[in-house]
């Protein structure tokens, strides 16, 4: 069976995509520094693809050629956004690209917060301990 026009479309789309689209588009090309460090710059890779045809009617004079009357096309968008850089040298950092909003300050300082809160707990069962403790 003859492949159908589409096909042959979203072939050459996909094939042109994986050419655009690899590792080191996610997770950049490292840069050692002078002290050296070495700087990963990480990416958000976002990518939208579509693909459509339609066949027309044919004639009846048409009817004997075995190809198909057709029109497509197919496109895609690709949209890479810096999100992050890891940083390695003695210790390993990551470091955001862009301001974090309130949550994510939030949810970032969740584990030092915890931390706090049960310090505070043993201080506050301590004193309790403590003023409840009779040697007598």
């Amino acid at each position: 069976m003859a492949e159908h026009p589409i096909e042959g479309l979203m072939r050459t789309t996909m094939d042109n995509l994986k050419k655009m689209i690899d590792v080191n588009t996610i997770v950049g090309e490292p840069v050692e520094t002078k002290d050296g460090k070495v700087i990963i710059p990480i990416s958000k890779v976002s990518m939208g693809f579509v693909s459509g045809g339609s066949e027309f009617k044919q004639s009846d004079s048409d009817k004997n050629n075995s190809s198909y009357p057709f029109g497509g096309g197919s496109g895609a968008g690709v949209s890479v956004q810096p999100i992050a850089f890891l940083v390695v040298g003695e210790d390993v950092r990551l470091l955001p690209a862009t301001e974090m909003n309130y949550v994510e300050r939030l949810l970032d300082n969740v584990p030092e917060l915890l931390k706090d809160l049960i310090k505070n707990f043993k201080k506050k069962k301590e004193n309790i301990e403590e003023e409840n403790f009779n040697p007598s």
